[in-house]
C-alpha cells in the first residue's frame, strides 16, 4: 500500500528525476506544461507516494488554470498533472492512490470546489474517477493536444463554458 505524503516534503530535485524517468526527455515541450506555464502547483492538492522502503515511486501535481471565454471571462479550474509513476511501478496501485489522495483533498475543501481539468486515458479517468471529455470539447490549448483526452471532473458540468482557452491562472 502506497504511503501518501504532501509533496512539498520531497526534494524538488527527486521529483524532477522521476518526471524525467516516467515521461522521458522533451516533457517540458508538451502542451501541458504551455497550459500551467508561469504557476507554481498547488501544495494542497500535490502529493507524492512513497514505497514499502520508503523511496519515492509517483507523484501528481496540480495547478491553478483558468478557461479564459470568448468574452475575455476567466474561469478557474484545476489542472491535474502530471500523474507520474516509475516505470517499473506501473500498474501496481500508485498512480490510483494518487489520483483518490487529490480527490478527496478536492472533496475536504482544498480544491474549493473548482473542477479538474486534465489531459489523458478518457476509458481510465472515466472509469475510476468522473473526468469526461464531451463539455471540454468547444476548449482550446497552447499547442497541439487529442480533443478525446482532455476530460474535466465538475460536480456541475453544466456551469463550464463551452468555448474558451485553457492556460495559466493568472488571477
Amino acid at each position: 500500500m502506497p504511503n501518501i505524503i504532501p509533496l512539498d516534503q520531497v526534494d524538488p530535485a527527486l521529483v524532477e528525476a522521476l518526471l524525467d524517468r516516467a515521461f522521458g526527455p522533451g516533457r517540458h515541450e508538451r502542451t501541458a506544461y504551455k497550459v500551467r506555464d508561469g504557476v507554481e502547483p498547488l501544495a494542497g492538492l500535490s502529493f507524492a507516494a512513497l514505497d514499502d522502503n520508503d523511496m519515492l515511486a509517483g507523484t501528481i501535481q496540480c495547478w491553478p488554470v483558468a478557461l479564459t471565454d470568448p468574452e475575455g471571462r476567466p474561469h478557474p479550474l484545476i489542472m491535474v498533472g502530471p500523474v507520474a509513476v516509475l516505470p517499473e511501478m506501473q500498474n501496481d496501485g500508485y498512480g490510483k492512490a494518487l489520483m483518490l489522495a487529490m480527490i478527496a483533498a478536492v472533496q475536504a475543501g482544498g480544491g474549493v470546489g473548482l473542477p479538474q481539468v486534465l489531459i489523458g486515458d478518457a476509458d481510465y479517468y472515466g472509469r475510476f474517477f468522473g473526468f469526461v471529455a464531451e463539455p471540454t470539447q468547444g476548449w482550446t490549448l497552447p499547442g497541439p493536444y487529442d480533443p478525446a483526452r482532455l476530460l474535466v471532473r465538475a460536480e456541475n458540468s453544466g456551469i463550464l463554458p463551452q468555448l474558451g482557452m485553457l492556460g495559466p491562472w493568472r488571477g
